[in-house]
């Protein structure tokens, strides 16, 4: 999960034009059909969790075939996949900003570290749950387009970057915020994927997260 190797404006560009996908192609026509917004992460990307059956795998939308992503728009890839294009309607306000008539740009290097950051984030995510008894599973969310869950009013997450951090990063989120040198960030605690570059490195820092959301004093 080298960052280095992926130049950040093209990262940048290939993250946008996912998260535009996610939204305006998966998750809006699924809550539409199915009544949820919630998104998976798959080898290789993300889908839906009921239906329409859709999923992104690198550089291509895969539903009765294989549809190239690059050049190609929101509302193009909706129709060839039999759905309405566009986003949840009412649910959350930020959105991706990517319009439905946008010419996407996916480059397939950058799509691939993305989608490595993101399995390696869902397997240090199913283990800390899983240490902690807990029976949740990682919801990737269109509205920031990260992975999350949420144990005992502590968010922990892998999000591919965004306003606050333009590349990969996890993070630890309370509820009530804490005081202590772990939490370097307004809601909590950051790392870099580059800091953190295995999925035993990623849980150590969530587990971390838990164990100082549970001692450390309220700010």
């Amino acid at each position: 999960m080298r960052v280095d190797d992926v130049d950040l404006s093209v990262l940048a560009a290939t993250r946008r034009s996912w998260h535009g996908v996610a939204e305006l192609v998966l998750a809006g026509p699924q809550y539409r059909r199915s009544g949820t917004i919630r998104l998976r992460v798959v080898p290789g990307g993300f889908a839906t969790v009921r239906e329409p059956d859709l999923r992104v795998e690198g550089a291509e939308l895969v539903a009765a075939d294989r549809l190239p992503l690059d050049g190609r728009t929101g509302a193009d890839l909706a129709a060839a996949a039999g759905v309405d294009v566009g986003v949840p309607e009412g649910l959350y306000h930020d959105h991706s900003g990517v319009a439905a008539d946008e010419a996407l740009r996916v480059d397939p290097a950058a799509a691939a570290h993305l989608a490595a950051c993101f399995a390696a984030g869902d397997a240090a995510l199913r283990a800390l749950a899983a240490a902690a008894g807990a029976d949740a599973t990682p919801v990737l969310w269109p509205e920031h387009f990260d992975l999350g869950v949420t144990l005992d009013e502590v968010n922990y997450g892998l999000s591919p970057g965004d306003g606050y951090l333009g590349e990969p990063y996890a993070y630890v989120g309370p509820w009530k915020v804490r005081r202590g040198e772990f939490w370097n960030a307004q809601f909590g605690a950051a790392r870099t994927v580059r800091e953190l570059p295995t999925v035993e490195a990623l849980t150590g820092f969530f587990t971390t997260g838990r164990e100082r959301a549970t001692t450390d004093p309220a700010a």
